[in-house]
């Protein structure tokens, strides 16, 4: 069984190695991970066994996949510290938004893939969205083995990598989004008088519900949209509301704000 590393164990750190010991493709013994915090240490220890160390040297001498898990600004930092200890043997996979796999390799000595991913938190759920992109030295046959490890997450996908900002802007920025949708539906909801609880089941279940019916259908988007819409009802209020207040061009508008932001990184 591969030996898995984090370098960092932030929240996206975490969701995949929550979904990693879940899927039981990996066991729990053979997952280290590195941060530089005492509390969060000792958190990943007691919520999830796995081994965790202070440097991050360590984790690097013992895995197989190395996942660099910490932020952007740091990134550059982190790598020229560990760069020497990498092995032709080993495989690293890239959290950092809007750093390439051509960077990395630069930073990196000896030819071993590089793979970028983005995941999401909803990983934690086993409901996440990742996609990867393949270094110059990452073959076909690496991103089927990528694919097959983190598969127990949700839906993944490989991209070209200039569309990775893109995908930062959409599903790995999304899950904020999302939430701020469900806090303002539930926050309606509370208005007219429905419980804080009440509106908040109505709220997660109809988005729930939604998800599912699109990703079980072959229609465009707007066509289930309609399919709610009676001419001059209470939808067709609703949503004439939104059109006013900006809402899609907003939620258009933030994806391509994030995925700039990232390309700024």
């Amino acid at each position: 069984m591969h030996k898995i590393g984090f370098i960092g164990a932030g929240s996206m750190a975490e969701a995949l190695i929550s979904s990693l010991i879940e899927s039981n493709k990996i066991d729990r013994e053979s997952i280290i991970a590195s941060d530089i915090s005492d509390e969060r240490r000792e958190e990943m220890v007691s919520k999830y066994g796995i081994k965790m160390v202070a440097e991050n040297y360590k984790a690097v001498e013992e895995s197989d996949y190395i996942f660099l898990a910490v932020k952007p600004q740091v990134i550059v930092n982190v790598v020229e510290e560990i760069a020497d200890l990498f092995t032709t043997e080993q495989k690293i996979i890239s959290i950092a938004a809007g750093i390439s796999t051509d960077q990395l390799e630069e930073m990196i000595p000896v030819e071993l893939p590089v793979v970028r991913i983005m995941p999401n938190t909803p990983a934690l759920v086993q409901e996440g969205a990742l996609a990867y992109s393949l270094g110059s030295c990452a073959g076909s046959e690496f991103g089927k083995e990528l694919e097959d490890l983190l598969s127990s997450i949700g839906t993944v996908i490989k991209v070209k990598e200039d569309l990775m900002s893109a995908v930062t802007g959409l599903s790995g920025s999304g899950p904020a989004y999302v939430a701020l949708i469900l806090e303002a539906l539930a926050a309606g909801g509370v208005k007219l008088g429905l419980s804080h609880s009440d509106a908040k089941d109505l709220a997660i279940q109809t988005l729930a519900g939604t998800a599912k019916l699109a990703a079980e259908s072959d229609e465009h988007l707007a066509v289930l949209r309609d399919q709610v819409t009676s001419p001059g009802g209470t939808t067709a209020e609703a949503l004439y509301r939104l059109e006013k207040a900006g809402v899609r061009s907003g939620l258009i508008e933030a994806v391509t704000a994030s995925a700039e932001k990232a390309e700024e990184l």
